[in-house]
Formats: structure tokens, sequence, C-alpha cells
């Protein structure tokens, strides 16, 4: 009869054993997610969707127990403000947000086990700051439109990713990056760059990845420009796992993995029968610029004088050669001298065209605004270029953000 007992507990032992098979293990030192810090402070381009993005995050707190608290006061970086937070959110942040003092006290929560998510412009934040660089994976580079792409979920195990589809097919700005992340990251999901036009990574472009840094961990999405993201059930569950994933509330592997990623499998309809060349020509002859802020065009008189929007019609000082450069970037080069525009002391004096060759402060990212205007973006010092003083003062890259002034109509002349 004592067999019966041993069987008894043999059946109970396998149902424990199989009940936690189904329920994701969380690390032996893990706490539930109960606070949540939502910092939303730009010193460049400010993204509309921020309040649907905040809200979005604290309807997830009210369905699953934690509470948010959003703010743009950097003050509230402090080594005791920020300890009471599981996860502290960069929701499209732009530019320099932090302080000296403010940055130290971010490293020392994540050396001691914080929590790290990042937002779309998250990517676009900090440049100065070589550790947040690392924390966020990518510098963001440039986008095309926004338009609808076909995203790959690499990781189906991640808590992050795991209700999703192998193919997602959705609407956003899809952001380039500086660099690829999959050294030191696990890549969750990755664009399909045959699925839509200006992707610049060699058909390997991580979009979503985790890793382990310093001490905490970070996840990151390039997701989330559109304020219609924010009601897209399949994204927002996304966010509340990686929130859960930067908490370390949840388990998840964060390590890189070696292997290589797939390749971009090609298109499934036929090709036309004159197929678009796959590289942009290196050379658009003729083009012009107009500043909106003025209605007049840009001139490059010689190599002495500073770029100013201010003649009423085109000429030869007017028109510029558009020359592609790597990772999707531009140089602008004068038909009146043959000179390429340099943005001066790294953006710090109008530009000019003096330059015999493109080099870094020749380099501009040729940003394509939903009105159909153009912004240039010199790489040197990531400003925006003005036509400052309405148009009445030489261009200068010295902007965070596009407005009005930093607005161009680009056209090819005759």
């Amino acid at each position: 009869m004592r067999s019966r007992p041993r069987l008894l507990a043999f059946v109970i032992g396998l149902a424990v054993l199989m009940a936690s098979l189904l329920v994701l293990p969380t690390p032996s030192s893990a706490a539930p997610l109960t606070k949540v810090l939502v910092f939303s402070k730009t010193a460049g381009f400010r993204h509309s969707a921020i309040p649907n993005g905040i809200a979005a995050i604290q309807q997830l707190g009210s369905a699953n127990g934690f509470t948010v608290t959003a703010t743009e006061d950097a003050g509230q970086f402090t080594t005791s403000n920020l300890a009471q937070y599981q996860a502290v959110v960069f929701m499209s942040t732009t530019g320099d947000v932090l302080n000296a003092s403010q940055q130290t006290a971010f490293e020392s929560y994540i050396a001691a086990g914080g929590g790290y998510v990042g937002v779309h412009a998250a990517a676009d934040t900090e440049y100065s700051w070589p550790w947040y660089g690392s924390l966020v994976g990518a510098y963001f580079d440039s986008h095309p439109a926004i338009q609808t792409a076909t995203v790959k979920i690499e990781d189906q195990t991640n808590p992050s990713t795991a209700h999703l589809p192998a193919t997602w097919t959705r609407s956003d700005e899809w952001y380039n990056y500086r660099t690829n992340p999959r050294s030191s990251a696990r890549v969750l999901a990755s664009l399909n760059e045959s699925s839509y036009s200006g992707g610049n990574m060699n058909g390997d472009h991580p979009i979503t990845w985790c890793k382990a840094y310093g001490g905490g961990r970070a996840w990151y999405t390039g997701l989330g420009h559109t304020e219609a993201s924010y009601t897209d059930p399949n994204f927002t569950r996304m966010l509340l796992g990686g929130l859960q994933v930067a908490a370390g509330s949840v388990s998840a592997d964060c390590s890189p993995r070696t292997t290589t990623p797939p390749t971009t499998a090609p298109p499934t309809t036929a090709p036309p029968t004159t197929a678009p060349p796959t590289t942009p020509p290196p050379t658009a002859s003729g083009s012009t610029l107009k500043a909106r802020a003025n209605n007049q065009f840009v001139s490059a008189p010689n190599a002495s004088t500073a770029l100013i929007a201010n003649k009423t019609s085109v000429g030869t000082s007017e028109r510029f050669d558009l020359v592609s450069l790597a990772n999707g970037n531009v140089a602008l080069r004068a038909k009146s001298n043959g000179q390429f525009v340099a943005a001066e002391n790294s953006g710090n004096s109008p530009l000019i065209a003096n330059r015999a060759s493109a080099g870094a402060w020749e380099t501009f990212q040729l940003v394509r605004n939903s009105d159909g205007t153009v912004s240039l973006r010199a790489t040197v010092n990531n400003r925006y270029v003005a036509a400052d003083n309405g148009g009445a003062s030489p261009l200068i890259a010295n902007r965070t953000s596009i407005g009005q002034w930093e607005k161009f109509d680009l056209a090819t002349s005759n």
C-alpha cells in the first residue's frame, strides 16, 4: 500500500513540473514591476505622438499593477529619486536632455540594476555621451517617409515579441542607424528592406533589441513615431514586454546571437519589365534650394561668400550638384565654382562653398518632410541648416529642430 502515496507524490510533482513549463520564469532576485518613470524631454525635434505614448504606458500600468510617473524635468534624475523605479522610459527624447550630474545619476541607476526602455527617437538623443550610445545600442542616422514595411520577428521567445507573428506588416517611420547593434544586443525584430524604400543598412536592419549593460538591462524599439502606434494592441503589448524585460520582472535572454542572420528574401511579385536602379545615381545635377522662409533661392556666389537665400531667379550661382554619399547622406557642390558646401567650423559658422572634396563637414542628411519640403542636417554636429533671419542672413547649421526657416523646396533646374 506504500506505493499509492509514492504514486500520488509522483503525479503531483509531474503536474508542478508541467505547470512550470507554461509560466515564464522570473529571475530569482526579481521583484514585480511596480513603478515606471517616463521621461519625454526634447531638445530637438518633438514628436506629436509623445502624449499618446505616455497615455499608453499609463493604461498598461493600470491594467498590470504598476504606477507611472511622467516628466520632462531632468531634475528628477538623481540617485535617490531614480532608485524607486524599476524602469525608466525615454519616450522619443531628442538632443541633449541631461546635464553632467544627471548623467552620472542615471549611470549609477543602471549600475545598480535599473532598467532602460528607449522608444523611437530615444536613439536621436545624447550624441556626445558615449555611455548612453552604448546603452541604447545604436544612434539614429536618417529615415525615409512614413510607409508600410514588413517587420521580421527574430526572437519569438522574448516576452516582448512572443505574441507577434513571424512577419508583421505595419506603417511607421523607419529609422536607419549609424551602426548595427547586433554584435552587442539580442535583436528581437528587424526590417525587410526589400519591403519598403529608404533602408540603408545593407539588408541587416535591426529595429527592436535588448541587452544587458553596465549592471542593468536595456530594451529599445525604433517603432512608435505615429500616434496610431499607441492604440495598436500588438505594439502596446510589445511595449509592456519591453518594460518587464528592462525591469527584470520577467526572464529574457538578451545575449547577442552569434549566428548569421537570414538574408532578406526577394519580393514575391515579379519585377517590372524595366527595373529601376537599386542604388541612386552618384550625382543629380542642377538642383536648386528655395527657402520656405522667404521663397528665395539659395545662392553660392563664390568661394569667399557664405550661402544665402536671397535670389528671386536661378542662375549658375543658384545651382548645385546633389552628390550621394555613404549611409544615404549627401553633399552639395556649387555649380558656380565646383566646390563643396561646408558646415564651416563644425557648424558654428555660415555655410560656404569652398572645399575641393566632401569630408565630415561637407556631409548632410537630407530629411524629407511631410509637406514636400526638405531639410539639411549637418552630420558634423547633428544640427539643421537654417535660412537665418528669415533668409536675410547666411545659412548656418545651428538648429536642433525643423521649423519654417529650416525648410527648403528642392527642385531640378533647367
